[in-house]
């Protein structure tokens, strides 16, 4: 089979990561720089992605297209995809529920073919290798596996229904992100009565808490801008299913505290408490 030619939706530090992995086994990774910030610029150029003018452009020139944007953008994203009339494989690999994946699907089919996707891990560079899960149509997961043959990306294929790969993203999600968010909460209560440096002690002798990770708080906050939306769309998940969204939409509530410390890498865990106390 001919090496496609793959377009990236778009390259964010998970996005762009991918996208150069994938450029191991594609003719071509296009991205669309119009409208995009410079750090996008300079990621994409570090992951030696091809960049094109317009968004017609790169969906006239690419056989797959993949979307890994923030959740609150996958549908409308999905929507300038459709009004194209793109007719290869789109892989919606955004943090967002199984309705919404369902809904994308819709929009985009019978035009393209609509595979599932959902992203575990950490982003594929420097010794990382998350796990990309896909569910959908088996000949179009096929493109995609051997997309990744040979890559830090491992693919791991769920079946043929649109949305389990989402539901397996959020269901970690919900545990993973929320667990980290009550790091902060309890090591912000213990800080403000002094006994933070004995929290940590009591924590470190469980080697499975994440109390003795107190360093993540300061991670946690910088990556807040994305982990609340994400466990919104979760919380949106378990309602669905009939199950109570209050504690994650709690977690989401105060993820939004951090909302000015976007991708900060110089956030110390005393400034993430300090703005986690006083917005």
């Amino acid at each position: 089979m001919d090496q496609p030619t793959v377009g990236i939706l778009h390259p964010g530090s998970m996005g762009a990561a991918v996208a150069a992995c994938a450029a191991t086994n594609a003719a071509d990774v296009l991205w669309c720089e119009a409208g995009r910030s410079s750090a996008s610029v300079e990621r994409a150029a570090q992951a030696g992605l091809t960049p094109v003018a317009t968004l017609a452009e790169l969906l006239d020139r690419s056989d797959i297209v993949i979307s890994l944007c923030p959740p609150a953008s996958a549908e409308e994203l999905a929507h300038d995809v459709a009004g194209h009339r793109f007719a290869g494989v789109y892989v919606e690999a955004n943090a967002i529920n199984p309705e919404r994946s369902t809904r994308i699907a819709a929009l985009l089919e019978p035009v393209a073919i609509v595979v599932d996707g959902g992203v575990v891990g950490s982003p594929p560079v420097g010794g990382k290798t998350p796990a990309l899960y896909l569910s959908g149509p088996a000949g179009a997961i096929e493109r995609i596996e051997a997309l990744f043959v040979g890559t830090a990306v491992r693919t791991v294929v769920l079946g043929t229904d649109i949305g389990k790969a989402s539901a397996l993203k959020l269901a970690y999600a919900s545990f993973q992100k929320t667990s980290r968010v009550l790091v902060a909460l309890a090591v912000g209560m213990a800080r403000e009565h002094g006994v933070d440096q004995e929290l940590i002690e009591v924590a470190s002798r469980r080697a499975d808490s994440y109390l003795s990770e107190r360093q993540y708080v300061a991670k946690t906050a910088a990556r807040a801008w994305r982990w609340g939306p994400e466990l919104e769309e979760a919380a949106d998940t378990l309602a669905a299913a009939g199950l109570p969204p209050e504690m994650l939409r709690a977690a989401a509530s105060t993820l939004a505290r951090w909302h000015d410390t976007k991708d900060d890498s110089s956030l110390t865990l005393a400034d993430a408490l300090d703005r986690l106390a006083h917005p």
